[in-house]
């Protein structure tokens, strides 16, 4: 990377896994606890293979409920290790839910969820390779800050449909103050931006044995273009899934980046593959390949990401109706 010029790193997008669809703790707090069994998954995600610094993501996260009789109380704990380049950013989360029954056959909820946690943020110069050497405006080793968060999310479901919002990185996008500073120079908004999500979906019966999970989530921070996935997955006697998704930016109103370079940046997307399988009744393992359609595809060869996921503990008492959400 050749920078000549004072380094001024912008706001970031939020990670977003391909395969949210199996576990939406990462972008909503009101999901800990939905599965209504302690549930961990690992996901590994190589972003953009063969570009120099492409994102590398890594994430695991457990969630249950607490009281396994009344199962009001969600609680997930959530950490994400990412990497672009010379950035990377480390973070821990703690979720906690409150799941109001609606009903008394107990198949639908209403979730509020709160979570909080921090963000490691650091910045390695010496993987900078400035024109001139020993710029004094880029740092001359690693560097690193800590910033803390808090997030919020309300979440339905019914055994047909779902549907939530949540507000993400609620301080971390706060531009008060700057993260780094060395020899009077300062990197300005290497954090994320505040984000605000909705997602929803639905499950149709096909035949016997047979279902189509259609889904969608929509992700705006109001500075770039407005983020739309649009999924859909058809399960085979619960335990096969396979479809696929598209992903694009969509322009909801005109943005800053619009007005200044007359860019329009929602025409750039993706689509994906994906699928899951249960190997045993408590062990499933997810695959998706994302294959971008800008002029970015001929200089990488797409996105891998592998999720593992393993339900344990315990069972206090055989679920009303299967998680399909």
């Amino acid at each position: 990377m050749a920078l000549g010029t004072a380094l001024i790193v912008r706001g970031q997008q939020n990670i977003q896994f391909t395969q949210y669809i199996f576990n939406s703790m990462s972008i909503n707090p009101a999901y800990a606890g939905y599965k209504e069994e302690w549930f961990g998954q690992l996901g590994l995600r190589s972003q953009w293979v063969g570009l120099d610094g492409a994102p590398e993501t890594g994430s695991l996260s457990v969630d249950g409920v607490l009281d396994p009789t009344n199962k009001r109380h969600g609680l997930g704990i959530q950490m994400t290790a990412d990497r672009i380049g010379p950035q990377a950013a480390t973070a821990f989360y703690a979720n906690y839910a409150f799941r109001l029954r609606l009903n008394d056959e107990d198949t639908q909820r209403l979730s509020f969820g709160l979570g909080a946690g921090f963000t490691q943020y650091s910045l390695d110069g010496v993987m900078l390779d400035p024109v001139t050497p020993g710029d004094p405006n880029l740092p001359p080793n690693k560097i690193a800050n800590f910033i803390p968060d808090v997030r919020f999310g309300v979440y339905y479901y019914n055994p047909s449909w779902y549907a939530g919002v949540s507000i993400m990185d609620l301080l971390s996008g706060d531009q008060s103050n700057n993260i780094f500073r060395w020899d009077n120079t300062t990197t300005d908004n290497i954090r994320r931006k505040r984000h605000i999500y909705f997602m929803g979906g639905a499950l149709v019966n096909l035949s016997e044995g047979t279902k189509l999970r259609p889904s969608l989530l929509v992700k705006e921070d109001f500075k770039g273009p407005t983020s739309l996935d649009l999924n859909a997955m058809f399960i085979f006697a619960d335990r096969f899934w396979i479809g696929g998704g598209w992903r694009t930016g969509v322009t909801v109103f005109k943005k800053d980046y619009e007005r200044v370079t007359g860019n329009r940046l929602d025409r750039r997307n993706s689509i994906s593959a994906i699928t899951q399988i249960y190997i045993t009744e408590a062990l499933r393992i997810g695959y998706s390949y994302d294959h971008i359609l800008s002029r970015l595809s001929n200089v990488q060869n797409g996105s891998h990401e592998v999720t593992l996921g393993i339900t344990f503990g315990k069972r206090a008492n055989r679920l009303l109706s299967p998680r399909f959400f």
